[in-house]
């Protein structure tokens, strides 16, 4: 993992764009934008309680691969977290990431409404601006 590279602000809709590259490390681009992590926040719909984690930002879902360092907290469905972690598309199943990190934002209401406002703004800063050059 190159942690030079940084974890984009995406919503899951806009990592169906992701082309692989053919890099050592193996890394995906976006938009131009070379990057290995994804950053994203939105609504745990399945969780601990199913046995797989899926997260729901309202664009789309994607599921969530948990190590058992996080598994010992308790995810459960209906729960708003931020994850980074690594993005790895799948031919026969939905996209995952591999979680780095995962916070409960829960208890901050207004994190969903500002979520939207970053990506947005990173979005017209970064993403499109470097497709564009």
């Amino acid at each position: 993992m190159d942690y030079g590279l940084a974890a984009l602000k995406l919503f899951c809709r806009q990592l169906k764009d992701a082309v692989p590259t053919h890099s050592s490390p193996p890394s995906m681009t976006l938009a131009g934008i070379l990057f290995q992590r994804a950053w994203l926040q939105g609504i745990l719909v399945s969780g601990q309680d199913e046995g797989c984690f899926i997260l729901d930002d309202g664009s789309d879902v994607i599921e969530l691969s948990l190590s058992n360092e996080f598994q010992q907290e308790s995810w459960k469905t209906g729960m708003y977290v931020m994850v980074i972690g690594a993005y790895t598309i799948r031919t026969d199943d939905r996209p995952i990431i591999k979680v780095h990190k995962i916070v409960d934002l829960s208890p901050y209401p207004d994190r969903e409404a500002m979520w939207h406002l970053e990506v947005i703004e990173a979005y017209k800063l970064f993403y499109q601006s470097s497709s564009e050059a």
